[in-house]
This record gives structure tokens, C-alpha cells and sequence, in this order.
């Protein structure tokens, strides 16, 4: 008969192991996501006022991106404000993965802005419009001075590794770097339409943003889906991992090795582990799933900390093999 053995009295569960980052993305990173909420709101509002007023697309495209911006940052501190409800019954881990999900809309939005200025851009370089520059010129700024203030308060939380960050944070931060990025784009387009009048810098300037953009939202988008599909961490080598667990004395087999990440910070394993069938009986249990629990959480990379292992004698394996 197989043995089930999960967690020893020491715990090892997602909640003590990572409380501090849970309770970070509950509190303060929530503080963080509303100021940041508010400049960008704001600054839209003005973009799109003078925008419309100069006629320039570089601006037009900028309040695009911040529009992303205002919408993520509003689905960012929804999902921190659901991730850090508690687990019930029913919803085992939480809502924790509210965070990733709302990391794969904001990677969408990114990409349908990115795809309409590129649009509009290539159409303005072919039929130059009129752009005013003096408004460009100001309101650049303006959103320029308003994503670094935003910048440093979505940054203030980050740990020297930057690992205190999860996904629905770093999605925030690239967006506002992104749109930083596009401040500067419309104020060298109104600089040069300034002191040349080739408005068609403008169009250059919304391709640029356009570029900017893209790739972001598609390594976004991938990093969300490695999540929500349950893929192995990409850090992670499972062939490695079974190998090293193998090594461990007594240890006959690995099968139904399985890893994944629940949410940003919080990779799980689960493994049925095969041993000898004295070592059932003579008490060597506790100190085999000690040491693979060691393995699992300090020998790679990807540290481990919540891994539910099954200890089976060799005896079981033809019973596994019925079930399969």
C-alpha cells in the first residue's frame, strides 16, 4: 500500500513561505498602483485635450498608451486588491492568480495599441497632416515628468533582485516605461517640427512608440500564458530535478513529477517518489522526505519551498500502472 506523505510538522506551506511578498502586493503595492493610477488618469485627460488641439498623432499615440496605462494600472490594483483574498475551500490557492490574468490583459491592450499607431503612422508618413509643435512640446513634458513620478513610486517596493516584484507589477512598470519612452519620442518629433517643419517626424516618432511597444506586450503575454498553462518555470529542468532526487539513498524511482508556478512567486511540485520497501517499515521515511524536500528547495534555481510528495513502495508500481 502506497504511502501519501505531505508537509512535516515544519511548514512549508505558500503562506509562510511567501507571506511577505502576498501581504506587500495587499498593501503597499496597492498605494503604489493608486498613485500611479491617478498621474496617469490625469495626464491622459491633458494628452488627449492638446492632442486633438495640435493635431499630432505622436500625442494621439502617447494617450493611447497611457489609456493602456489608466485601464492596467486600474486592472492591476483590482487583481492585487483580489490575489491577496484568502484561500477558501472551494478556491484552494486564493485568487492569487488574478495577478497573471490581469498581466495578460494589459499585454493584449499593449499589443492592439502598438498595432493601431504603427497603423496610423505608416498613413501619415505617406500623407503628411499638419502638426502644431509648441502644444506637442508642452504636454511631452508634462507626460514625461508624470511617468517618472510615477516610475519611482511603482519601483519603491522592489527589492534589490527585484524579486519582491511579481507579474502584475512588472506589468504595471512597463507599461508607465513604456509610455516614459513616449514622452520622449513626442517631444524630439516636436523639436524637430519646430526647427525644420517636417511634420513628418511625428509619424517617425508614433513608428517608434509603436516598436516600443510590441515586443513588451508579446514578452508580457508569454510570460502570463507560461503561467495560466501550467508550464514548468523556464528556469526549472525537471530532467534535472528527477536525477537529483534519484540520488538520494533509497530512492528507486521518480514518476508523475510535476512542477508549476500558481502565481508570480509561488512554484509548486508534486511527485510520487519510489522507495525501497523496507524503508516503509523500518522508520526511513521521515529523513528520505526531509532530503527531498531539501533537494527540491535549496538545489536549483527555481527554490521550491511547497512540494507534496508521495512516498510509494516498489511494490505499488504495478497498482500505479492499472490506474494510468
Amino acid at each position: 500500500m502506497s504511502t501519501p506523505v505531505g508537509h512535516k510538522p515544519h511548514d512549508h506551506s505558500p503562506n509562510r513561505s511567501h507571506g511577505h511578498s502576498h501581504n506587500h502586493g495587499a498593501g503597499a503595492s496597492r498605494g503604489r498602483l493608486l498613485v500611479a493610477l491617478c498621474l496617469s488618469a490625469t495626464v491622459l485627460v491633458a494628452e488627449i485635450i492638446t492632442a486633438l488641439l495640435t493635431g499630432s498623432l505622436a500625442l494621439l499615440a502617447d494617450a493611447g498608451h497611457m489609456l493602456t496605462d489608466v485601464a492596467g494600472l486600474a486592472m492591476a490594483l483590482t487583481a492585487a486588491h483580489l490575489s491577496a483574498r484568502p484561500a477558501t475551500d472551494r478556491s484552494t490557492w486564493g485568487m492569487r492568480r488574478a495577478e497573471v490574468i490581469g498581466a495578460a490583459l494589459q499585454a493584449g491592450m499593449l499589443a492592439v495599441v502598438g498595432l493601431f499607431v504603427a497603423f496610423k503612422a505608416v498613413h501619415n508618413l505617406l500623407v503628411a497632416p499638419q502638426v502644431e509643435a509648441s502644444g506637442m512640446l508642452v504636454m511631452g513634458v508634462i507626460g514625461l515628468a508624470a511617468n517618472v513620478i510615477a516610475l519611482l513610486v511603482l519601483s519603491g517596493g522592489r527589492g534589490h533582485d527585484g524579486h519582491d516584484e511579481n507579474l502584475n507589477m512588472r506589468a504595471a512598470l512597463l507599461e508607465v516605461l513604456n509610455d516614459a519612452l513616449g514622452s520622449v519620442g513626442v517631444i524630439i518629433a516636436a523639436a524637430v517640427v519646430a526647427r525644420t517643419g517636417w511634420t513628418r517626424a511625428d509619424a517617425v516618432a508614433s513608428l517608434l512608440i509603436a516598436v516600443l511597444i510590441l515586443p513588451r506586450a508579446v514578452t508580457l503575454l508569454r510570460s502570463a500564458l507560461t503561467v495560466l498553462m501550467d508550464f514548468t518555470p523556464r528556469e526549472l529542468d525537471l530532467a534535472q530535478v528527477r536525477s537529483h532526487m534519484l540520488g538520494i539513498d533509497h530512492v528507486e524511482e521518480v514518476h508523475d513529477l510535476h512542477a508549476w508556478t500558481v502565481a508570480s512567486g509561488m512554484p509548486v511540485l508534486t511527485a510520487h517518489v519510489v522507495v525501497r520497501d523496507e524503508c516503509l517499515r523500518d522508520g526511513h521515511t521521515e529523513e528520505i522526505l526531509d532530503r527531498l524536500q531539501r533537494c527540491v528547495a535549496e538545489h536549483f534555481p527555481v527554490r521550491i519551498q511547497h512540494a507534496t510528495l508521495q512516498l510509494e513502495p516498489v511494490s505499488h508500481l504495478e497498482h500505479e500502472t492499472a490506474y494510468c
